[in-house]
């Protein structure tokens, strides 16, 4: 039992050596997250194979929640079993929050200072070409058929109209399940928009809303018990990526409570990219903006927590969700669902950002810099950043 215990010990303080490690240094989202764990676990490690490591990666995306951070957690769960579960997970999202509430603080106190102000101007568009970007990456992987892309096209008209996030994936994946086991092939597009205006005028009638009330309900004042609901029903539904955030809290946030105002969700993206690890640490600034340290440390609890809850109990039958045939046709439609609803957002903010010709000009520099020369999205932030700085100043 003592020779067990200190293997235990090696393994949990490697683990957490390690994913402290990548949450310092992981940036550019989720895609590079993998990558680098990959490079970690199994080529320098050897902790498993990459054949195991690809099943882990498939399984993840079957399940709400931020992808990089899941596969870290059931890694460490495979590599120490509960304990690494809770270590890995920890080592890889606190250095992201603490960062981030670091960034919050400066915001709250300087964030309002002309100097500083030039530099979130410059922020603002930068990030808005960051998830024009993020759009198109995940479009051309989620496009895997005509019936997809036409339940992504629907999704973002029906997200325009007014619906709820939590509805249209909601709808999106169901339909997506149902046309699987359609086999007619013609009028599957007027069915599916069908399908989307009358499930839309259903929700827009009250269920949506009876289902949503929690989310955006008006309040002067936030209670902490509300803002932590908030952010524990984001990451128990959040699927596609982490960018989808963005839907959900200007939905339930910006829109209706008022909470936030749209300048402060984008300047919360910007601090989301600029910083390592998850983007869902985006919440922590979220929630020092409405409720203080408080209010930071419910939120980033809250969208964290079922993230291990999911691992926990569903690493277990991972096997037979990957193999089953309706989940992998409810996951498409859900993946194409999610980058609709990041296509809104875009036109959303874009209406309120790209407001004059520096703006624009950042957001196109941006776009051809991620685009054309692959420049990480920190990179992106940080030149948006300077150069709103350097036009505001000349």
């Amino acid at each position: 039992m003592k020779g067990k215990r200190q293997i235990d010990s090696s393994a949990l303080f490697e683990l957490a050596r390690l994913f402290f490690k990548l949450g310092i240094l992981a940036f550019g989202g989720p895609a590079a997250h993998i990558a680098m764990m990959e490079e970690e676990v199994v080529k320098r490690r050897q902790w498993m194979t990459r054949e195991r490591f690809l099943d882990l990666v498939g399984a993840i995306n079957l399940i709400p929640g931020p992808n990089s951070t899941e596969l870290g957690i059931i890694i460490g769960y495979v590599r120490a079993g509960i304990p690494g579960l809770v270590i890995s997970g920890l080592s890889f999202i606190i250095p992201a929050v603490i960062i981030t509430g670091i960034l919050a603080w400066a915001y709250v106190r300087f964030g309002l200072i002309p100097q500083v102000s030039f530099f979130f101007f410059g922020i603002k568009p930068a990030v808005i070409a960051i998830i024009v970007m993020a759009v198109i990456r995940l479009g051309k992987t989620g496009a895997k058929n005509v019936k997809v892309v036409f339940i992504g096209i629907a999704v973002t008209i029906a997200s325009l109209l007014g619906a709820g996030p939590l509805a249209v994936l909601f709808v999106g994946g169901i339909m997506g399940m149902l046309l699987h086991a359609r086999k007619a092939q013609r009028r599957t597009s007027h069915w599916i928009i069908a399908t989307v205006c009358q499930s839309w005028q259903v929700l827009k009638a009250g269920k949506a809303k009876a289902a949503m009330a929690v989310l955006t309900a008006a309040a002067t004042s936030v209670p902490l018990w509300k803002l932590g609901l908030f952010f524990l029903k984001i990451g128990t539904v959040l699927y596609g990526s982490g960018y989808v955030l963005i839907a959900f809290i200007e939905n339930g946030l910006v829109k209706e409570p008022g909470w936030l105002t749209h300048q402060q969700l984008l300047d919360a993206v910007a601090i989301g990219q600029f910083t390592p690890g998850p983007v869902l640490s985006t919440a922590t600034f979220v929630g020092y903006l409405i409720s203080g340290v408080s209010g930071a440390a419910v939120s980033t609890i809250a969208i964290f927590l079922p993230s291990f809850i999911y691992m926990l109990i569903l690493y277990p039958i991972f096997p037979k969700l990957r193999a089953s045939v309706k989940m992998s046709a409810f996951l498409d439609a859900v993946n194409i669902s999610a980058v609709g609803l990041m296509a809104a957002v875009v036109v959303r903010l874009s209406v309120v950002t790209l407001v004059d010709w520096r703006a624009i000009l950042i957001s196109v520099a941006a776009l051809i810099g991620g685009m054309r020369f692959k420049l990480n999205a920190a990179w992106l932030v940080l030149g948006g950043a300077l150069t709103g700085w350097l036009l505001n100043y000349l």
